[in-house]
């Protein structure tokens, strides 16, 4: 993506907000050794009608917020992702927009630009082998079953946890996704999180807590950690420690789907390798942007609008302008987002 094409973009993002607008757990395909309650149809909240869940699934994620499908993603996809990413580290490819993180224990340290030193890449929606994986048929598959058919790519990420230098920063802390994301309804969002090897609590797996999807959005901020804190790695203040936690022990391919209500974090990566997945954030196209000023979120798009200025010199913006920029149709009619 070219300068003038970014401009263009950017312009017609711009003009649009001038609009209204309307334990451990083995991965099982269902994860299905934790409880769920009696359902009836009606009671569905969080999952939509058709062929493509079972019941047992719809009733699993509308009880716990998560559901793993095993294998989903082919080990050539992977390798294709794992290769571009290599690509990104050495610099012979450079996507527009493309956001490249450092672990704060190595950010200003001797490593350049490489793959022992970049902990995760965001915003990979102009690099088209990455971005990919957003639009691989048996994703969306699983994604319409929370979206419906018209399916926004929100934000993209492939992580790199790199092997904790001791500090414990490789750690991610408990948040809920939906305190950086300024659209709702939040139902109709959900994150599709791929594991590109195996994946345990050695190298840092993801640790969710069931169930916390049926709450509200929690007041985040940065954790008062002794070794730093990444920068935008913000925690919930005041969950509550006696949730059971449950740690999801997962093989390459396999993908868990989870709403962004859902409190989930990581611990930090005990091994000398570094920890690979790769997750987009999906939306329903006809969702609507708010507006995050005078709510907990206010904290957030203070940083992030302060990140974009600095980084790409550009002012006057909010969360739903960078918001807009970044989203891709990948599926049915752009309506809102």
């Amino acid at each position: 993506m070219d300068l003038s094409r970014a401009a263009c973009r950017l312009n017609v993002v711009l003009g649009h907000l001038g609009r209204p607008w309307a334990g451990a757990v083995i991965a099982h395909p269902t994860s299905g050794t934790l409880p769920f309650a009696s359902f009836h149809p009606q009671q569905f909240q969080y999952t939509l009608d058709n062929n493509v869940l079972s019941l047992e699934q719809r009733k699993f994620y509308e009880e716990n917020g998560f559901l793993v499908i095993k294998n989903l993603v082919s080990d050539a996809d992977i390798e294709r992702f794992r290769n571009e990413f290599e690509r990104i580290c050495k610099q012979e490819v450079k996507p527009y927009g493309l956001q490249i993180m450092k672990d704060v224990t190595i950010a200003k340290s001797e490593y350049a630009i490489s793959e022992e030193a970049v902990t995760k890449v965001q915003n990979f929606q102009e690099d088209e082998e990455l971005f990919r994986y957003c639009t691989l048929p048996e994703i969306l598959k699983y994604v319409e079953c929370f979206t419906g058919p018209n399916i926004m790519a929100m934000h993209t990420m492939l992580i790199n946890k790199p092997p904790d230098s001791g500090k414990k920063t490789s750690r991610h802390p408990l948040h809920q996704d939906l305190h950086y994301f300024p659209f709702r309804p939040s139902n109709k969002i959900v994150c599709a999180w791929t594991a590109m090897e195996h994946i345990d609590r050695n190298n840092g797996c993801l640790v969710v807590l069931p169930g916390t999807h049926k709450g509200t959005l929690r007041p985040h901020n940065y954790p008062q950690w002794e070794g730093g804190v990444n920068i935008m790695f913000h925690g919930i203040q005041d969950y509550d420690k006696n949730n059971a936690r449950v740690h999801l022990v997962m093989e390459k391919g396999d993908t868990v789907f989870f709403h962004p209500l859902l409190i989930h974090g990581s611990g930090r990566n005990k091994t000398q390798g570094f920890r690979k997945a790769i997750s987009c954030h999906y939306a329903s196209a006809d969702s609507h942007y708010v507006d995050v000023k005078g709510t907990s979120q206010e904290n957030i798009e203070k940083e992030l609008v302060e990140y974009i200025k600095k980084k790409n010199g550009l002012e006057d913006l909010s969360m739903k302008d960078i918001w807009r920029f970044q989203a891709r149709l990948v599926k049915g009619e752009r309506i809102n987002l």
